[in-house]
């Protein structure tokens, strides 16, 4: 990981002002780490991470322009060196295996912040990952899961990371448009995965996919 002068540079992300400037607060009470830039948007967060080259970068899950998870991809293919850690409101398990899958190596839900940032970022800052007892328990729980399902042989076929991520962004109502807008894509790429989307999930309608979603954890009822 690339320093300077023995600092560790983070980057943050958020849409609130607030939350960057309480986040910065903390990141910079401790010695030698300091606040290279912060960002209010996903495209502004991947924009930033290139022109800075942090050695960390903490993102919100839920940002304008682009999401934290397509940011977190982005920034990661980008900069591999870079490690990432994603804050946010939702406890989901296929959020947290989403996060993970795009690269991120910590997860963090937002009411925690404050208590588990600065033992995230010293973990990342030697490359290794950091899990709070919450999504230990999240995680262990899918593993289970999944393993009982391969038992028995029930284990239905799954989305990849980027068609779950569509799925959510079309069941919360999202348009083709902004769908595209916020996973970097074309309008057109988006009709696409719309139609594979509902061919491979056996959905003829919008609320049959909200059905689905919900059924399966990726939005919230």
């Amino acid at each position: 990981m690339k320093q300077t002068m023995n600092t560790l540079r983070i980057l943050i992300a958020d849409d609130h002002e607030v939350v960057r400037e309480g986040l910065r607060a903390i990141v910079e009470n401790e010695p030698a780490w300091e606040v290279c830039g912060t960002a209010s948007t996903g495209r502004e967060a991947v924009e930033r991470a290139k022109e800075l080259k942090p050695d960390i970068a903490v993102l919100d899950m839920t940002m304008p322009e682009l999401s934290g998870l397509e940011a977190v991809r982005q920034i990661k293919r980008a900069l591999p060196l870079t490690e990432l850690l994603v804050f946010s409101a939702h406890r989901s398990e296929d959020m947290v295996a989403q996060v993970f899958d795009a690269g991120a190596k910590s997860y963090i839900c937002k009411a925690d912040a404050g208590k588990h940032l600065v033992a995230a970022i010293r973990s990342l800052a030697e490359h290794k990952p950091f899990f709070t007892p919450e999504v230990s328990e999240i995680l262990f729980a899918k593993f289970l899961a999944a393993d009982g399902a391969r038992k028995n042989g029930t284990a239905e076929q799954k989305l990849t990371t980027r068609e779950r991520e569509i799925v959510r962004l079309l069941a919360e109502g999202r348009s083709n448009k902004e769908t595209a807008g916020l996973l970097g894509i074309s309008v057109r790429t988006s009709e696409t995965h719309r139609a594979s989307l509902m061919r491979k999930l056996a959905v003829d309608s919008l609320p049959a996919l909200v059905r689905y979603a919900i059924r399966n954890h990726i939005i919230e009822a």
